[in-house]
């Protein structure tokens, strides 16, 4: 085992994510997107999955009231930056899942994107 105790580098972080249950995987997703926001904020949350998710505003946005989110609760904040009320970021989950036919991949490269992140937890 590596530094996370899940393994010791992201390659066989995502060896080991692709055994996982659907379910597995969403929960892991949700409680990363919950533990980088209360650390590092909504916006890194944000940004971070439009990036690895490969979605853009409008993707996001779709995906985000399609998972459940209230559509009227996606804005900028003062810069500009795209955001979710932190408490609604995992509806981006199931979202992303009834949105895209690669979720499964794309929730995957989340987290392994995110391997430094659950190092320094």
């Amino acid at each position: 085992m590596g530094a996370t105790g899940l393994a010791a580098n992201p390659t066989e972080y995502r060896e080991r994510l692709s055994g996982q249950s659907e379910q597995q995987l969403d929960f892991w997703v949700e409680e990363l997107m919950r533990d980088v926001a209360k650390r590092r904020g909504v916006v890194k949350v944000v940004a971070d999955i439009q990036k690895v998710a490969r979605l853009d505003e409008k993707a996001l946005r779709r995906v985000f009231a399609r998972g459940g989110g209230a559509p009227q609760t996606v804005g900028k904040d003062a810069e500009g930056h795209l955001i979710v009320p932190t408490i609604s970021l995992h509806f981006l989950v199931p979202g992303l899942r009834a949105e895209v036919k690669d979720a499964r991949s794309r929730l995957i490269a989340y987290l392994v994107a995110g391997f430094d992140e659950i190092v320094y937890v």
